[in-house]
């Protein structure tokens, strides 16, 4: 079932790709502004997902999580370290390379999205209005430096991908 839940998290999606695609449009580099932007709205959404979304499951569930909650988590780990570095060609390719993956897992049917809907019934609305009052996440200036590029490369490589294929 798709409902106002659902179709939520999906708008959102399409507005961060639209905001990717913006930032890394420039010939000649990227447009921070627009980049910054995507930053703000992945972490607000995998903070949504996290403290709203995935906890719901959990206990709609019994305890008993989400069969695909794990990667999720996985790939929210490897997403949030991408947004650690500036963006380069590779962190870039890298994002769009797991974000294709991450959003089929939430967007099929019986991923994420339809299935905590399915569970919630008539929560989804008290679910859908946690979310939208869901703080935005501090954003902190990017950090360069090889420890911070080998932090990043496990955390992606935890998630189930290697950074070097996206170079």
């Amino acid at each position: 079932m798709r409902g106002a839940l659902y179709d939520f998290f999906e708008r959102d999606h399409r507005r961060l790709e639209m905001l990717l695609d913006k930032a890394i449009a420039p010939e000649d580099g990227f447009d921070m502004e627009a980049y910054t932007a995507f930053r703000q709205g992945l972490l607000k959404h995998i903070r949504m997902e996290e403290t709203v979304l995935l906890p719901a499951a959990l206990k709609l569930r019994g305890g008993d999580p989400l069969p695909i909650a794990a990667k999720i988590r996985l790939d929210h780990g490897a997403l949030t370290a991408l947004m650690v570095p500036p963006p380069s060609k590779t962190i870039i390719r890298a994002v769009k390379g797991i974000l294709a993956d991450h959003d089929l897992l939430e967007e099929r049917p019986g991923g994420m999205y339809e299935s905590i809907e399915n569970l919630s019934g008539a929560h989804a609305e008290e679910l859908l209005a946690k979310a939208r009052i869901t703080p935005e996440v501090r954003l902190q200036p990017n950090q360069t430096g090889d420890h911070i590029l080998e932090a990043t490369k496990r955390a992606v490589a935890r998630a189930g991908y290697n950074l070097d294929d996206f170079s």
